[in-house]
């Protein structure tokens, strides 16, 4: 039997790729910027000028053709699914998947209404973001968020905000850090008492996940469950003997 390998890529054994803010703060693990958080391979591309603050702040104004081109340039690479390292980038989540014509996961958020739907009644699911004030209808529409949702954000806490967003400092107290996380969870629980399970909605709180799931004993969705969650429908797991 004559073995064939199939050619068409520049890159194999990494289906995912992820399109990156430009950034230079602490990538710990956990982070979506860190590659060591992934259990299986993935591409990375830097999206230049798309810093923090122009994308979450400043709705990420005029930024659309460069994403679609890093994209291109991904799947160009062998990229067979797109994901970007900021909840933001819903936004552009049509024209994404439009444009590279494969599968696309712009956002944590998109796990909202699948969280809802395992929900029992009388509960429903809260948003923890990097700054709720950025968060508008239209980021929550193009993820199929309800409008009414829950969210908290954390632009008013010591640490997180300043070093993500701001970039007052290139370094990182992460117990400050988780400490934001955890006061802005419960905060949050504290207006909503209804609240049946929380999704993070920043690409950098998969970290504290586990923190605040043991500190409020409520389920806590992030970037990594959907990431995982997509990767395995990418590159399901042979169970033939």
């Amino acid at each position: 039997m004559t073995l064939i390998a199939t050619g068409g890529k520049s890159i194999y054994g990494a289906p995912l790729g992820i399109l990156m803010l430009e950034a230079r703060f602490p990538r710990i693990p956990g982070d979506m910027g860190n590659a060591q958080t992934w259990p299986f391979p993935v591409l990375y591309r830097v999206v230049r000028g798309a810093t923090p603050e122009r994308v979450v702040l400043q709705g990420a104004n005029g930024l659309l053709p460069d994403f679609l081109a890093a994209a291109a340039d991904l799947v160009d690479l062998g990229a067979e699914a797109i994901t970007t390292n900021c909840g933001f980038l819903s936004l552009f989540q049509a024209e994404l998947a439009d444009h590279v014509r494969v599968p696309v996961a712009t956002s944590a958020l998109i796990q909202v209404p699948w969280v809802q739907a395992t929900m029992p009644p009388g509960k429903r699911v809260g948003v923890i973001t990097i700054s709720a004030g950025s968060l508008t209808p239209r980021h929550l529409a193009a993820a199929g968020v309800p409008l009414d949702t829950p969210i908290a954000g954390t632009e008013t806490g010591r640490e997180f905000f300043r070093v993500l967003i701001k970039a007052e400092k290139a370094d990182m107290d992460v117990d400050l850090a988780a400490q934001d996380i955890l006061d802005t969870g419960r905060a949050l629980l504290n207006r909503h008492p209804d609240i049946g399970a929380i999704v993070l909605e920043c690409t950098n709180m998969p970290p504290f996940a586990h923190a605040l799931r043991e500190a409020i004993g409520l389920p806590v969705f992030d970037i990594y469950s959907l990431i995982t969650w997509f990767h395995a429908g990418l590159r399901p797991r042979d169970f033939a003997r």
